[in-house]
């Protein structure tokens, strides 16, 4: 039989009695959180929203027993709870906090995307309320700031003005009649949600009854997803929240910049480009650094009968690319081969002049194969990093003996 919801008449109904006409025990299921057994429980009335149209379900206990799903299976309800219930009249009772946050977050959902279709031309194709933000995914253009703000503070000026939203009730005809701002093909039947003079939406979700109980809005970023134009947003408490968190760390960005707040994009940004300044100082010193120390290592390396000479070194406090400044600066010369390492990180870097006929990659992925580690590389170049760093000095003299043997 149908479930009669009662949430379709008064969301702020948190309380209820109802009969449990089907009862059946679940196994576990992991990847829903439930690690022990669950019951399917059908009532023939439910103030308990299921999961649909973007809207996560409710919360709660039936009796004794914790509500942990809430699903919609056509007309019927299913709760599924973890204990099962000892007689069939039951009372429910609904998480007030997570409902009346969900009412926010899904009626301000109604106000915003209103806002961007009306005044931006931008209809709204999903939403999703999230456990900590909500979405909608806008068609169209990309929304400039302008947009966003001027969208934001529009609904904000009708959330002031403490309107109406109330519950309508027509069919697919009925309501395109009245001006519906997304028709469905649907039969029978239909519940639409209203909000005086400015939007009317066929909705199943929970709502509050006027547009002052929103709280605020407050749109938060866009990024594109596909065709679409992803917007975060936050309503109500999560904007006190989200507002209050933001606030913070602007706070201590400044105190980290030694600034005011109001200054902080500028600092950020001298602060960047002082950043950006050192590191390329810091670069050039450390390629002459490479260079000359390659030109000492050269002067006293020994050539080998066939001509090759390989520089091998584990060097301690040097950085993975100053390895690479080293070994290239090596490997520039003829018949040469660089075998580096890094005694903290365990990093590796073989490179060899071309003319030295080896193959570096191949023997990176054999000293690999006794000590572990990831890497790869070319003919000529090769990088990677060891499982275990103590085991650089054996990696190289391992390396330098295959040179030897080949």
């Amino acid at each position: 039989m149908a479930t009669r919801r009662l949430y379709y008449d008064d969301a702020f109904q948190t309380d209820f009695t109802a009969r449990v006409m089907h009862c059946e025990v679940l196994p576990p299921n992991l990847s829903a959180g439930i690690t022990g057994n669950a019951w399917s429980l059908i009532l023939d009335r439910t103030a308990f929203y299921p999961t649909s149209g973007g809207q996560p379900h409710d919360l709660g206990k039936i009796d004794e027993a914790n509500v942990l799903d809430v699903r919609d299976e056509g007309d019927e309800i299913i709760h599924v709870v973890d204990r099962r219930p000892a007689d069939p009249e039951v009372k429910g009772c609904v998480n007030w906090p997570r409902r009346f946050d969900h009412m926010q977050q899904h009626t301000g959902q109604h106000l915003l995307s209103a806002m961007f279709q009306e005044r931006f031309g931008r209809p709204t194709v999903s939403f999703h309320l999230g456990a900590e933000v909500c979405t909608i995914a806008l068609r169209g253009p990309e929304p400039t700031e302008d947009i966003l703000e001027g969208a934001e503070r529009a609904a904000n000026q009708i959330i002031f003005e403490d309107r109406p939203v109330t519950v309508r009730y027509g069919t697919a005809e009925q309501l395109a009649q009245l001006g519906v701002r997304k028709e469905v093909e649907r039969d029978g039947i239909l519940r639409a949600i209203e909000i005086e003079s400015v939007d009317l939406q066929p909705c199943g979700g929970t709502h509050v009854k006027s547009t002052g109980q929103i709280g605020l809005i407050l749109v938060r970023r866009c990024a594109k997803i596909r065709q679409d134009w992803r917007v975060e947003f936050v309503c109500g408490a999560r904007a006190e929240k989200v507002a209050r968190r933001d606030c913070a760390l602007l706070r201590e960005a400044a105190d980290k910049l030694s600034c005011a707040p109001e200054d902080v994009v500028a600092a950020a940004a001298r602060a960047v480009a002082e950043s950006d300044a050192n590191f390329k100082a810091l670069r050039g010193a450390l390629e002459r650094l490479a260079a000359a120390e390659a030109a000492l290592a050269l002067q006293t390396a020994v050539s080998r009968r066939d001509g090759l000479r390989i520089v091998s070194a584990v060097l301690e406090g040097s950085s993975p690319e100053y390895l690479g400044f080293l070994a290239t600066e090596l490997a520039k010369s003829e018949r040469t081969i660089a075998l580096m390492g890094a005694k903290e990180s365990g990093n590796l870097l073989f490179a060899q002049h071309p003319s030295s006929g080896k193959d570096m990659n191949t023997l990176l992925r054999q000293v690999f194969e006794k000590y572990g580690g990831k890497g790869g590389g070319t003919r000529d170049f090769a990088r990677g990093k060891l499982a275990d760093a103590f085991q650089a000095e054996n990696a190289l003299a391992m390396a330098k003996e295959k040179l030897s043997c080949s």
